[in-house]
């Protein structure tokens, strides 16, 4: 495929997955939890976000060293051999980015009515048409133009930076003006120890915004000089993203005090920006709010074309000799393409099942991969430690060792969730399939070779 993204690219990738939606909405979730400590509340997005730079900065050793056509399919196929990366790759486009691109084209498509004063948006059927409109643009736009796709991503990403910086800013002066900051701080330092046992859930609850920088990895085959930009962006990216979760956060807790911020829930935002700015702010907000699940739902969509795709030039998956063919016009692989839609549909047709009860119960489909993801993450940090001897002791250590820490608060997350038996039987269902393809006769020959 063609080398056509550049650094900027790139960094726009990692940043514009990871914040969403989520961020705006994320500061009461974690004040709740810490009983409204500030303090420990801002530590725990503190580790979160080491958390994830540790963990780019070890992936980015990998990018540094390793370039085909998908990072973690090439970094596993390293580490594992072609079986491991086969799993990865079937796991990532299956499982992983497909799963959350339904969910996001549906949120993206949630805030769009309710931006246009429909009633009840929740679960009506124009909602799901929007959602399944939104899927199909952005997957047609990916395919017939990955230029257009990539300034899209960029553009959406410096858009849903403006109202992020500007609460980060402006609430930060607010708070110590006003002297809001200082209560809110007074209050948590004389409150650590009644609030301390809840201080490792906060920092599941961050860790789990700060999840998907990872996935700009699946593009490298498509990055100029990939080896030195890949690296740059997952650094810089992650570091933007820490930056600015710490900083909306310091900025919305600079507006009232964490108390008030817990009774309001998800309202907290708008109080905030009404606090700050003007109550009509608040609904250029929800006009954020859908640039901001567009351009994540863009980046995923990036991703999920591009797995079949690189499991199709290594031979693997289904119909590989289809999957492997380039447009000439596009440069991008048509019947990957088409692949990665039916998949990312299907999801979407189930994640309406779940919100209508069709199964008879409600499943988080966006909880299934994540945690798996990080299981995955574990195997390739002790694969470095092991085997990039050339590194010095930092390097080669502590960095792995701290983004393994992160991987284990991960876990710990995804082992107390009440949902973990669920999770784990249709993650392996749909790699039971995976090995049937794998090792069907028509690979036979080629994994011989």
């Amino acid at each position: 495929m063609e080398k056509r993204y550049g650094l900027l690219m790139s960094i726009a990738l990692v940043v514009g997955i990871v914040i969403g939606s989520g961020v705006f909405f994320k500061a009461d979730d974690v004040l709740s939890i810490t009983n409204g400590n500030i303090v420990l509340a801002l530590l725990a997005w503190i580790i979160g976000a080491l958390t994830m730079i540790f963990g780019s900065l070890t992936f980015a050793e990998f990018a540094g060293r390793v370039e085909k056509s998908n990072g973690l399919v090439d970094y596993f196929e390293v580490a594992y051999g072609r079986f491991g990366s086969f799993l990865m790759g079937w796991f990532q486009g299956n499982l992983y980015y497909s799963i959350l691109a339904a969910i996001l084209s549906y949120v993206s498509a949630l805030y769009t009515l309710t931006l246009i004063g429909y009633s009840n948006p929740g679960n009506s059927l124009l909602t799901w048409i929007v959602s399944f409109g939104y899927m199909t643009l952005l997957f047609l736009m990916n395919y017939l133009s990955p230029l257009m796709a990539g300034k899209f991503q960029i553009s959406t990403t410096f858009i849903k930076l403006i109202p992020l910086v500007l609460v980060a800013i402006v609430g930060s002066i607010y708070g110590v003006q006003s002297g809001v900051s200082i209560s809110n701080f007074n209050f948590g330092l004389s409150n650590l120890k009644e609030s301390g046992n809840s201080f490792s859930s906060a920092v599941v609850s961050t860790a789990f915004a700060y999840e998907g920088w990872v996935i700009a990895t699946t593009l490298n085959e498509e990055i100029k000089d990939s080896k030195k930009n890949l690296p740059k962006a997952l650094i810089i990216g992650s570091i933007i993203i820490a930056i600015v979760y710490i900083g909306f956060f310091l900025g919305i807790t600079g507006s009232m005090d964490t108390l008030t911020i817990i009774n309001e829930g998800d309202n907290a935002v708008n109080r905030a920006i009404t606090i700050l700015f003007n109550s009509r702010f608040t609904s250029i907000l929800i006009v954020f709010l859908v640039i901001s699940c567009l351009g994540t739902t863009n980046g995923l969509v990036m991703s999920c074309i591009r797995v079949p795709y690189s499991l199709a030039v290594r031979g693997q998956g289904i119909k590989p000799e289809l999957m492997a063919k380039v447009n000439e016009k596009t440069k991008m692989p048509l019947y990957a393409s088409i692949q990665a839609y039916i998949v990312c549909t299907f999801y979407l047709f189930l994640w309406y099942c779940s919100l209508n009860n069709v199964f008879g119960r409600f499943i988080a489909l966006d909880e299934i991969p994540i945690v798996s993801m990080y299981v995955a993450y574990l195997f390739l940090y002790l694969y470095y430690m092991k085997n990039f001897k050339d590194l010095n002791v930092f390097s080669r250590f502590v960095k792995p060792l701290l983004a393994t820490f992160g991987a284990f608060i991960i876990l710990y997350g995804g082992i107390t969730n009440p949902a973990l038996g669920q999770n784990l039987l249709i993650t392996l269902f749909v790699l039971m399939i995976g090995v049937i393809v794998y090792f069907k006769p028509i690979n036979k020959r080629e994994k011989s070779n």
